[in-house]
């Protein structure tokens, strides 16, 4: 399925108190970035949520920023990852690549988070762009969307 033909990205309801998201981004590509984070503040304003923005380094950074939140003191019911890896001439796209999509998972998977991951993974800056505009198809806001129905299938579940 192309990003254009996806459902567009909604805010779902989650029961309870107002969520709270901490948004970990790496701004390496600041527009591209920009344009996510608005995509997931809309879907978050939508629901309600709180969320606070933290900027890391880079792509390869998040997964680490993750687990730095959870041994602080400040309890987040969710988190969304933004970043975006754009292929170059060399191997490094492969291993960022894939380090921090296996970071993210091995973290969410151990500490059982909700998280959202809006990490784009792209030949091109133009790719990236077509994936982080206002025209609704906006990874931010599947990364938004995905965190809160994580952290409503957690309230269900009573695992927060």
């Amino acid at each position: 399925m192309s990003t254009a033909d996806a459902p567009l990205p909604a805010a779902p309801r989650v029961a309870g108190p107002p969520p709270s998201l901490l948004v970990i981004r790496a701004p390496y590509y600041r527009a591209v970035i920009d344009g996510m984070t608005q995509g997931a503040a809309r879907i978050l304003d939508q629901a309600g949520a709180r969320s606070e923005i933290l900027d890391v380094a880079g792509a390869f950074e998040l997964p680490q920023a993750v687990r730095l939140a959870l041994r602080g003191p400040r309890q987040w019911d969710g988190f969304i990852a933004l970043g975006c890896i754009v292929r170059g001439g060399t191997d490094h796209y492969d291993y960022i690549c894939r380090e921090t999509m296996a970071g993210l998972m091995n973290v969410a998977l151990q500490f059982g988070i909700a998280l959202g991951s809006g990490v784009l993974t792209v030949h091109s800056i133009e790719q990236a762009t077509a994936r982080s505009g206002a025209d609704g198809h906006n990874k931010g806001a599947e990364a938004a969307a995905a965190a809160l129905l994580q952290i409503s299938a957690a309230r269900h579940l009573g695992t927060i």
